[in-house]
């Protein structure tokens, strides 16, 4: 089948016919359109491919954004051909660029989604550390981050002697490209 990705990872644990590697009969197969199994599976397999399946979900935006921030860095490259090659729009990628390079690897925290870091990547590094923080002590869902967040700049806003929300909290209203230095203004 055109378009097919064998999976022979998914099937490490299965027993093998006497001369055959392991990668010669994968257990599922994957297109860009489903998952199969080639064969009756276990309760164990079948739970080892969700979990792999939940983490290639929560990893790809942050292993997009390094690779694109790399190419950039590298190569030169600007955002068109990331968009051929991955089928994301610029301004998706974009934002994966910009919440990957606010963070450093050992910062990102592994039981908080991209989403969550995404959410506190205009603040400045002891505010994230803060509110990430909170989020994994407080299990808060990135809902519930935002809407913490949203309330912290209001009170932050209304705490201010001139007016003017303190400038944390202003630049959480904006985005600045990692590559150009542009400032994109972003709905709060």
């Amino acid at each position: 089948m055109a378009g097919t990705l064998q999976a022979p990872e998914l099937d490490a644990g299965r027993p093998q016919p006497a001369g055959q590697p392991v990668s010669a009969r994968p257990a599922t197969e994957l297109t860009r359109v489903g998952w199969t199994p080639s064969a009756d599976i276990g309760l164990d397999e079948w739970s080892a491919v969700g979990r792999r399946f939940g983490e290639i979900g929560r990893c790809s935006q942050w292993w997009l954004g390094d690779w694109i921030h790399y190419g950039n860095a590298r190569f030169g490259e600007r955002y068109s051909r990331a968009v051929k090659l991955t089928g994301y729009d610029a301004q998706s990628l974009m934002n994966m660029v910009y919440v990957a390079s606010r963070f450093e690897i050992y910062r990102r925290r592994e039981n908080l989604s991209w989403s969550h870091h995404a959410a506190v990547a205009a603040l400045d590094i002891a505010e994230q550390e803060r509110w990430l923080s909170r989020a994994e002590e407080d299990k808060l869902s990135v809902a519930d981050l935002r809407v913490e967040l949203r309330s912290a700049r209001r009170a932050g806003a209304e705490l201010a002697d001139d007016g003017d929300p303190p400038k944390q909290l202003a630049a959480a209203h904006t985005l600045v490209c990692p590559n150009c230095g542009e400032t994109v203004p972003v709905a709060g």
